[in-house]
């Protein structure tokens, strides 16, 4: 019997491990950035940063993930065979085992091509099934650095209408916005600024990252991406970058009324989730029991949507009983490894 399960869920701009030991317990999660779009060495090179911190005797391997969609592989299938030879390559390929959503956990060696869809992009459904059997009926809502997911739990299954992302975008449980990655121009095309409203430049100059460093709701540990101008992660030069946006220097208005921008833009975003969050609500008889289930850096945006929806919130940490200290990183932002680490 295998002492140690490690998750892991290779994304296309960060990798994150969950350790779970023998006595069932979140020993410690981890994440590195890898922009997988510049090459299969940011993989191989985050990986060996993280597997310097685990256990290597008797452990066992979930992956699960999402990086298979960079503009590296011409095909999600090619993705997805690229990401599995890179980890038979640095893990032991009998202790390795991939999440294939649906049909559940298949050693690499068996994988097919006709499997290949179940597996790209299924880390949202390991989370999701994994809430699954600790609420009776719910939402569960992971709002990441790129991507935010949302799915109905009803009588402890998770209702999902779509698997596929292209399904997914369908049926607004996947909403392509996220809290750093995202570029400003992608979640308005205008804002009321000083009492007028103001078109924003369609132009790559601030994303949200800037928005929550200004609001002072980005943590420096969730901070991995580099800036639109590969500036400073500062709220000053994130103000610049925002300013950027409207065609004017910070220093024409104060910092006050930057901040007063990022709140306008927060609330865009926030206003497009809720929507996508009513949808799923509009799908059950009554909100009585219901309840929002938050995972992801963007948790804190699924508090405020449950208060104004009128739903009970539950953090994703709330699951779990660990004494170990998490310094770098809670067990709600790496959500999808920490579910596959348990489910496998």
């Amino acid at each position: 019997m295998h002492q140690n399960k490690i998750g892991w869920d290779v994304g296309g701009a960060h990798l994150k491990a969950a350790w779970v030991n023998s006595a069932g317990e979140v020993e410690a999660v981890y994440q590195e950035a890898c922009h997988l779009w510049e090459g299969l060495h940011t993989l191989e090179n985050a990986l060996a940063t993280i597997l310097k911190k685990l256990p290597i005797e008797d452990t066992l391997h979930a992956v699960t993930m999402t990086g298979e969609l960079v503009d590296l592989f011409t095909t999600r299938a090619q993705g997805v065979t690229a990401i599995i030879k890179l980890m038979q390559k640095v893990l032991p390929p009998q202790t390795l085992r991939i999440y294939a959503g649906r049909l559940g956990f298949l050693a690499p060696e068996n994988i097919t091509t006709e499997q290949m869809d179940d597996i790209a992009s299924a880390n949202w459904l390991a989370s999701a099934s994994y809430v699954a059997q600790q609420v009776e009926t719910g939402i569960f809502i992971d709002i990441g650095s790129t991507t935010t997911d949302i799915l109905l739990l009803q009588q402890q299954k998770v209702a999902a209408q779509g698997y596929t992302d292209f399904k997914r975008l369908q049926s607004d449980e996947l909403v392509y916005t996220g809290l750093v990655r995202t570029a400003v121009m992608a979640v308005a095309q205008s804002v009321y600024f000083r009492g007028v409203k103001v078109g924003l430049m369609s132009e790559y100059f601030a994303t949200m990252a800037d928005v929550y460093r200004v609001t002072g709701e980005l943590h420096e540990k969730n901070d991995q991406t580099e800036t639109a101008d590969g500036g400073a992660k500062t709220p000053e030069a994130s103000a610049m970058r925002l300013a950027r946006m409207l065609g004017c220097n910070a220093e024409e208005f104060s910092f006050n009324q930057w901040q007063q921008l990022a709140y306008t833009l927060k609330e865009q975003q926030l206003y497009r989730i809720q929507q996508a969050v009513e949808k799923q609500l509009s799908r059950v008889d009554s909100r009585e029991n219901m309840v929002l289930v938050g995972a992801g850096i963007g948790r804190f945006l699924v508090q405020a949507i449950a208060l104004r929806v009128g739903v009970s919130y539950q953090d994703f940490d709330s699951f779990f009983h660990t004494e170990h200290a998490q310094p770098d990183m809670q067990i709600a932002d790496c959500a999808p490894a920490v579910a596959v680490a348990y489910l496998a």
